[in-house]
């Protein structure tokens, strides 16, 4: 059977009370924390929304992004999680909270791909106590029925839940991924701990790649080789790219990718110059 199609949701509905100040509206990639997890969830989902209470709707940082609104009120995280699984009950969710600027696309990426269909859940563990990290986790269909049980009888924890729910729990790859902020004081620890990457990656403004096809996507492009001009910095942000230009259908899982003839990981840094393929497999045994 399949795996369940996996949709991704940023949790925006919090009062952002020790902040004081909207969250969700924070900047520390050069755009709201919202706005930014939402498209990096994009990068790894089939769709992507915003979890948010109903008086949130028209906030213009949440106006413009599509919307899974909260059935229940005063329960927290957990009432955005079950308001999607309730909203598509035969998806997966990819649950990312806005309070959490240094997760990347390499942390969801190995969550993705470590993914398991046959538990309730996969999700991290704290590199802080070993507990399980609801709020950048994969919950499965499954999870709805007994979720919409707990909170009627009044759980409002998701970590409480999932400590109860035999996930399948991975050690973080970055253990500060999913540190998240929640006071002015850390906000601007983390901006400072960020600005420099984000200066970085404006200094390198656009690139020009040289891409070769072969097999099937020489086919579907059309072409054995092409000059590109791309903002992309990663053959995972590259092959985004050119999916919205060609029908490649491929996923990142079937694939290889060589920079330079080298075999190398989608996260890598590319420059000015440099040849990539994208190899899809090769039939036969």
């Amino acid at each position: 059977m399949p795996a369940p199609p996996l949709f991704g949701l940023v949790l925006a509905g919090g009062a952002s009370t020790r902040m004081q100040r909207d969250k969700a509206a924070l900047s520390y990639h050069g755009k709201p924390q919202l706005q930014w997890t939402y498209e990096l969830l994009l990068e790894h989902c089939a769709a992507a929304f915003i979890s948010v209470r109903p008086d949130q709707r028209l906030e213009p940082t949440r106006a413009g992004l599509p919307q899974i609104v909260d059935r229940e009120s005063d329960l927290g995280p957990i009432a955005g999680i079950s308001a999607a699984l309730c909203e598509h009950p035969k998806v997966a969710w990819l649950v990312v909270a806005c309070d959490l600027p240094f997760v990347d696309g390499a942390t969801l990426a190995h969550l993705i791909q470590q993914r398991d269909t046959r538990r309730i859940a996969t999700a991290y563990r704290s590199s802080h106590d070993g507990l399980p990290e609801p709020l950048c986790a994969i919950w499965e269909p499954a999870a709805r029925e007994p979720l919409a049980t707990r909170t009627a009888a009044g759980l409002r924890c998701p970590r409480k839940f999932l400590i109860d729910s035999d996930p399948l729990l991975l050690d973080l790859p970055n253990a500060a991924a999913l540190d998240n902020v929640n006071t002015t004081t850390e906000y601007d620890a983390a901006r400072a701990q960020l600005q420099p990457a984000a200066n970085a990656g404006k200094t390198h403004g656009r690139l020009a790649l040289q891409v070769q096809y072969y097999a099937l996507f020489r086919e579907q492009a059309g072409r054995s080789e092409e000059r590109l001009d791309t903002t992309a910095a990663t053959p995972e942000q590259l092959y985004r790219e050119l999916q919205a230009r060609y029908p490649f259908v491929l996923s990142q899982q079937q694939l290889k990718v060589a920079v330079n003839a080298s075999f190398c990981d989608w996260h890598t840094a590319l420059k000015s110059g440099d040849t990539v393929v994208f190899i899809p497999p090769v039939a036969g045994g």
